[in-house]
């Protein structure tokens, strides 16, 4: 497709994942390639288990474990995790982060994190965190970078997030610990395989949550990558340096 396009000038992704485009093949056709920045076209929405709760007509159940004391490890400290570690900071959390460098970022950053690490530390790391939040991006080195060494370094009991990329996790240690009962809990927005399989057996288990990847999908942020598509199209129409997109190559 991208050799047919002979007026392409640019392919931008309606949001920020690139998996879909072929970006070499663009590179060497001299066109560019953009998503829209995830700062500030994330909202909320929370799924509410505690509404079973109500159906059975159950009050003071279930028995809730407090965030206050525990240990936060984000890895992968971008836009995403920025905006994570501000929701986390009121509930009294300590917050280690890792990220490929932090120079640029000091600014931004400010006292959301206690500890700052590189990818070098996340083993380290892995036995501190209470919760592991996975926010990386997915590429030839962070595939499967949640294995069975990673978990198995995890504190019993501990819960592990994925609100990145499927891809990130490795399915069989996955498995194999929460069946041990080392992996105290998996709470996931993204799966393994797309279409994801709702008969997956990893489902059968009760600490684990699946939510559809719909936190970017939402009126408001729908909207506001439009007027994003729209303004990138004039400046481009008209010759302009190209504003408010992130190019990657």
């Amino acid at each position: 497709m991208i050799s047919q396009a002979a007026k392409m000038q640019l392919i931008m992704q309606y949001g920020v994942g690139l998996e879909g485009v072929d970006i070499d093949a663009a590179t060497k056709h001299g066109i560019k390639v953009a998503r829209i920045p995830s700062d500030g076209y994330k909202e909320i929405l929370l799924h509410n288990e505690m509404q079973i709760a109500i159906q059975q007509k159950k009050l003071g159940y279930p028995t809730g474990e407090t965030l206050l004391g525990k240990t936060v490890l984000i890895l992968g400290f971008g836009n995403i995790g920025i905006d994570l570690a501000k929701r986390l900071r009121p509930f009294g959390v300590k917050i280690i982060a890792t990220k490929r460098s932090w120079a640029s970022d000091e600014h931004a950053v400010g006292d959301l994190v206690d500890v700052k690490g590189s990818h070098e530390d996340i083993y380290d790391f892995a036995r501190k965190a209470d919760i592991v939040v996975c926010c990386l991006r997915l590429n030839c080195e962070t595939a499967g970078i949640i294995n069975n060494n990673f978990i198995s370094l995890m504190k019993k009991g501990a819960l592990l997030v994925n609100i990145a990329r499927g891809g990130l996790i490795d399915y069989e240690s996955v498995v194999r610990h929460l069946e041990s009962g080392h992996l105290g809990g998996l709470g996931i927005d993204v799966a393994w395989t797309e279409p994801f399989d709702p008969e997956d057996p990893i489902l059968k288990h009760k600490n684990v949550i699946i939510t559809p990847h719909v936190a970017g999908v939402t009126e408001h942020s729908y909207r506001s990558m439009a007027k994003v598509v729209g303004d990138v199209a004039l400046q481009l129409h008209a010759g302009l340096p190209l504003t408010g997109i992130e190019i990657v190559n």
